[in-house]
């Protein structure tokens, strides 16, 4: 029998993969950290320390499995976050506008003291958008909460014509990976 699963994620999306794959958690704790980046961090440490803190702060039995993931959009050396109002969210798609960018989903795993990491880097082309597609899609809402201000399984997938990598892992959860540290730490998979 498989031990108590957490998902330490208050992401609808984060619980809609894992049912996508048969994983249905026994509780959703989201826990409360310090999200702001370090001085000089860079997005994929920034993304794997917030993953392992997210693990550490779920409190959970000693046979509980804890998952936890950060997803951190990158552009160069730069985190773009979640956007704090509406004109950071247009800054945000103005700089991706017209240009590669990475998304970054460090995930977590923690039973007990161990803790299992993962970390998928995808690549995201965001095509130029007219300012009626920005307006648009600002007026819309569905950039709150995300970072980079975009959200690619919804509207935003329009103005998406390239991706590398891990479709799961722009959502927020890259499924290959996380069903792996989910068996490392003694969860059963279903297919695996």
């Amino acid at each position: 029998m498989s031990p108590r699963l957490i998902l330490g994620s208050a992401s609808p999306r984060r619980a809609e993969l894992l049912a996508t794959v048969g994983i249905v958690p026994d509780a959703v704790l989201p826990p409360e950290i310090d999200e702001e980046p370090r001085p000089a961090e860079l997005p994929r440490p920034y993304a794997e320390r917030l993953a392992r803190e997210k693990a550490a702060a779920v409190d959970a039995g000693p046979d509980d499995v804890v998952l936890c993931a950060d997803t951190t959009v990158a552009l160069g050396r730069r985190i773009l976050g979640k956007p704090a109002d509406a004109g950071q969210a247009a800054a945000f798609l103005t700089a991706l506008a017209g240009r590669r960018h990475r998304v970054i989903t460090a995930v977590a795993v923690r039973r007990g003291p161990r803790v299992w990491q993962r970390t998928s880097v995808s690549a995201v082309k965001v095509r130029r958008l007219s300012d009626a597609e920005l307006n648009g899609y600002l007026a819309s809402g569905e950039w709150q909460g995300k970072a980079g201000a975009y959200a690619i399984q919804g509207r935003a997938a329009a103005f998406i014509p390239w991706i590398s990598g891990s479709f799961s892992g722009i959502v927020g959860l890259p499924l290959a990976e996380t069903a792996t540290l989910l068996a490392a730490a003694g969860y059963a998979v279903a297919g695996r």
